[in-house]
């Protein structure tokens, strides 16, 4: 029984595709990049289903692992996930080629519309793709919340956290990195007693064979995955160096009151501090550019916000608005137009440059924890408490796509948006529902649903129904 199961393992192994080479992994990362809508819910369950399901490059446990770890630290999780699982199969050029590639379209797509937006303002045409769009990326990421709900939560107790997460988040307005937390010392405890529901998720066999089989990766830790001091100080001294010394450079040689100077050590602060993902800080960032450095108009700020929901990369991608904005207003001894996209161009390096520091820095020893039971416990409970974030996002973004007002409500420790029923938009209603149903019902990819719903919203607009 033994020599047959052996050689039926060692039949599956040899029929299935070489590990990829790094031009197939660019191949399949510009793939991912190109199709990464819908924020954080939407860009994870993306590469779930290519990595995972599709590629079978990297096993479910491993995937899961690598999140939890993404979840904990500042910046956007869907970026550095990229990051982490590029690096794990192709070193660090992997992991600079993944999550490079990972925002390549969105700093594209968000440039050429800040020229649009700087030069002629709301134009019509944009405003309609936006409002058709809004509408898809609203079924892509409610597909995300039960894709990966499906996969955490299997236990009641992980049900639990993600609902007490959801109702923490939603209804009373709690900071997410204290949600993080209180999960994360549940889970530790319930690993550290042994308790099955915070067990993380492990293949039936944990053989290299098949292992192999279940992934391409494996479960072995890679030799490059190995931490040592030599490597660690290498590492934080470089891109410390890459983030840090265009910053200082700028101060020192244009002064503390540039608007360059100013977008860089503002943009560099937020990099540090932005834990929760996009919408977690989005509220100062916006605060901050609007009334402290006047940088934007209270719309202007929820236009940059509608141009990074509806375009591929992270929905952090609106700082590079606010930085094109302002330097478009305040482009010194430049042209307007030379200056806006320095402005971008900075606050996009400053925000993203950091993300590579926490991934090379920290994977390989999160990877070699990867046995240990209090860390896997905590990591499966943060994962259960994500998805009831996820969820917030979900019926937050359906509520600000599908009602046109909301009322806040405030008082008894409540403090939540509730929709004006009143105020439903008929047609983005109609087109949210024929997105879901083109993902749930008829299985339709993700980009003809965008493309559909994008055409849609410009024939509304043509035919002056929007």
């Amino acid at each position: 029984m033994t020599d047959m199961t052996t050689t039926s393992v060692r039949s599956a192994i040899s029929g299935r595709a070489a590990f990829p080479s790094f031009g197939d992994a660019f191949r399949v990362w510009a793939r991912i990049a190109l199709l990464s809508f819908g924020g954080p819910a939407g860009q994870i369950a993306v590469m779930h289903r290519i990595l995972v399901d599709e590629k079978r490059w990297v096993s479910e446990g491993r995937f899961l692992h690598a999140l939890n770890y993404c979840m904990l630290l500042p910046g956007p999780e869907a970026q550095q996930l990229a990051t982490y699982i590029g690096w794990l199969m192709h070193r660090t050029a992997g992991g600079i080629m993944a999550g490079g590639l990972f925002v390549l379209p969105g700093v594209v797509a968000i440039m050429a519309l800040s020229y649009v937006y700087a030069l002629f303002g709301q134009v019509g045409i944009v405003a309609a793709l936006f409002f058709g769009l809004k509408a898809a990326v609203l079924a892509i990421v409610v597909q995300a919340v039960v894709r990966v709900g499906r996969r955490a939560l299997k236990s009641r107790v992980m049900q639990g956290l993600a609902a007490a997460a959801f109702i923490a988040i939603f209804l009373f307005d709690a900071p997410f990195p204290l949600i993080i937390l209180a999960a994360g010392l549940i889970g530790a405890s319930g690993g550290r007693a042994r308790l099955a529901a915070f067990a993380a998720p492990t293949p039936h066999d944990t053989s290299a064979d098949t292992a192999l089989v279940d992934s391409l990766l494996g479960e072995r830790l890679p030799d490059h995955a190995r931490p040592t001091l030599a490597r660690t100080l290498r590492v934080a001294a470089v891109w410390l160096l890459l983030w840090l010394v265009p910053v200082a450079l700028l101060a020192a040689l244009l002064g503390p009151a540039n608007v360059f100077t100013l977008i860089a050590v503002f943009f560099s602060k937020m990099a540090a501090v932005t834990f929760g993902g996009a919408y977690a800080v989005l509220a100062y960032v916006a605060q901050q550019a609007v009334e402290h450095y006047h940088w934007l108009q209270p719309r202007e700020m929820l236009d940059g916000l509608g141009m990074a929901e509806t375009t591929p990369g992270p929905l952090i991608m609106v700082l590079q608005f606010v930085g094109f904005m302002a330097a478009f207003r305040d482009p010194g001894v430049l042209p307007p137009l030379l200056a806006a996209p320095l402005g971008g161009l900075l606050a996009t390096w400053v925000t993203f440059t950091p993300c590579f520091l926490w991934i090379f820095l920290g994977a390989p020893f999160i990877e070699q924890l990867r046995g240990n039971r209090a860390l896997a416990g905590a990591l499966s409970a943060i994962t259960a408490a994500v998805v009831g974030v996820i969820l917030n996002l979900a019926i937050w973004f359906a509520i600000h796509t599908i009602f046109r007002d909301v009322l806040p409500v405030r008082g008894y420790g409540l403090s939540f948006e509730a929709p004006v029923f009143a105020s439903v938009d008929p047609w983005a209603l109609a087109l949210a529902v024929g997105a879901a149903l083109a993902i749930f019902r008829f299985n339709l990819g993700m980009l003809q649903t965008l493309g559909a719903c994008a055409a849609a919203g410009v024939v509304l607009h043509v035919t002056g129904l929007v």
